[in-house]
């Protein structure tokens, strides 16, 4: 991936989760599928074929591809409602359940913002479907989650510029990675351990 190319919007929350993870995919183009990921494609094939409907008066488009020209990103929405008032309300499908962190939250601000650059009118709100208890969860796109966007994009980019992996975080995140084999973030714990021993031991005064 070149570092003037569009970045894809899933990196964003591959971002939010862990950098190295991001660097991984889209750096390295490396991908592993674990039970998670096989999830996740279980629940998105409920909209990966693009096409619309109408229910009760709203447009219901499916697979919409997205892009902005001036944060320089691409993608697709799982799901888009046009309503009749004027209203655009993308949905974002995931297989688990809400996750503490703002890694879904921060997807679906980077589609309401693409959604805002390609029709120039305000989209406000968006939603997460929660596969697993079929309920939406409601998120206000915030000033604050749209900077964290525009950051998050320009932390990806650095580190695209600078071609070097992020450092493994090696905590909880890792159990659940399907780069955990890929990534060996105990292994290079235990030898950044080792390095540092070494010095603290042929420097004990520093």
């Amino acid at each position: 991936m070149a570092e003037t190319d569009p970045i894809p919007l899933s990196a964003l929350q591959h971002w939010a989760y862990c950098p190295r993870q991001c660097g991984l995919i889209h750096l390295e183009q490396a991908f592993a599928d674990n039970i998670h990921t096989a999830r996740g494609q279980a629940v998105h094939h409920l909209v990966d074929t693009p096409g619309y409907e109408i229910k009760s008066g709203v447009r219901v488009e499916r697979a919409l591809p997205l892009w902005s020209d001036r944060l320089n990103l691409i993608g697709k929405a799982d799901l888009v409602e046009f309503h009749p008032d004027g209203t655009v309300f993308p949905v974002e499908f995931k297989h688990g359940a809400k996750r503490q962190k703002l890694h879904d939250d921060l997807q679906l601000a980077a589609q309401a913002m693409c959604l805002e650059d390609m029709l120039g009118r305000p989209v406000p709100k968006g939603a997460i479907f929660h596969a697993s208890s079929h309920r939406r969860r409601e998120v206000t796109i915030t000033p604050a989650l749209r900077q964290l966007v525009v950051e998050t994009a320009a932390a990806i980019r650095a580190m695209l510029a600078s071609g070097k992996l992020p450092p493994p975080v090696n905590d909880a995140r890792c159990k659940e990675c399907s780069l955990k084999d890929i990534c060996q973030p105990q292994a290079i714990a235990d030898h950044t351990r080792q390095q540092q021993l070494q010095r603290d031991l042929f420097n004990p005064g520093k």
